[in-house]
């Protein structure tokens, strides 16, 4: 693999991480299964591209970023309001989504950025050089991370993890938990959105189908990331979710470039969160078998 391709990979990594912080607010922190993000990211990018063509790629992240949060609020709605279950309320937005998706890309199915300005190009006008790509994205994501730390230390973020934890408990406490939810699944769409908005810019196209197995690269790049770097802190957690995205994109190079069809790239990605998840589990057979067959020390004599 070529340096190049090498950084190529980070670049994807750390963009896909933003996805992957939304994600982790869902299932970890909220404890639901959200699979709105198949249909949020493709909104996301979709606006991007549209309000792109028309030069303004900024505004384009900006009211990406506000679409993924409209359409988590949907899902929100859907749970907390109809009382439909967390699962089905996301399956039901992921297809209101596609339809909205193709509305918004006035009924095409693809778009493409031929010759038109996105924050990739503009920043590399400002700073110059091969790398412009990565250093913007890695800005991005280490003042995304910040924030979201903040945000989660603060007495709404509180509540919010709280909720994922035991919401009969908040719920006692006297907290609305219809509200602390539609603000976690607003913020984690908010994010997955501006992940697709980015991505739509870095390739320069958008496609309707972009988002099928999102969910499934975002849980992958969480679960790699606690195994592989720990959770012993907040901070290094959402750490951790980023550079588990880039591992993820990292083993999914290298199997391209051992020659793997592109068809099983779907395959390889179930593989490898089932792998992630059956970590635990699998260390504590292999210990126990460890233990088991290992010989014995004779006693000491005296």
């Amino acid at each position: 693999m070529s340096f190049q391709a090498i950084i190529g990979t980070f670049e994807l990594g750390i963009i896909y991480g933003i996805m992957a912080l939304g994600v982790f607010l869902s299932f970890r922190t909220l404890n639901m299964p959200d699979l709105t993000v198949d249909g949020s990211f493709v909104t996301g990018a979709a606006v991007s591209v549209v309000l792109s063509m028309s030069g303004h790629p900024i505004l384009g992240l900006i009211l990406a970023f506000i679409a993924g949060g409209g359409a988590g609020c949907i899902t929100a709605f859907l749970h907390t309001k109809l009382k439909i279950q967390a699962l089905l309320a996301g399956i039901l937005a992921m297809l209101a989504l596609y339809s909205i998706n193709l509305k918004i890309m006035s009924g095409r199915a693809n778009i493409a950025l031929l010759n038109q300005p996105t924050v990739f190009s503009e920043f590399e006008k400002i700073i110059g050089g091969d790398y412009s790509k990565l250093i913007l994205a890695s800005l991005i994501v280490l003042f995304l991370i910040i924030i979201f730390y903040l945000f989660l230390n603060t007495r709404l973020g509180f509540l919010l993890r709280a909720t994922g934890d035991n919401d009969q408990m908040v719920r006692a406490m006297g907290v609305n938990t219809d509200m602390t939810i539609f603000v976690g699944l607003g913020i984690a769409n908010a994010f997955v959105a501006l992940c697709g908005a980015l991505l739509a810019q870095y390739q320069s196209y958008v496609d309707v189908g972009m988002g099928v197995g999102m969910v499934v690269i975002a849980l992958a790049s969480v679960i790699i990331g606690e195994v592989v770097f720990g959770i012993s802190s907040l901070m290094r957690r959402l750490f951790a979710v980023v550079l588990g995205s880039c591992l993820y994109r990292f083993f999914i190079a290298i199997a391209l470039e051992l020659g793997l069809p592109a068809d099983d790239l779907k395959l390889v990605s179930a593989l490898i969160v089932a792998l992630a998840i059956s970590a635990p589990v699998l260390k504590e057979h292999y210990n126990r078998l460890k233990r088991k067959y290992s010989p014995t020390k004779p006693p000491a004599s005296k």
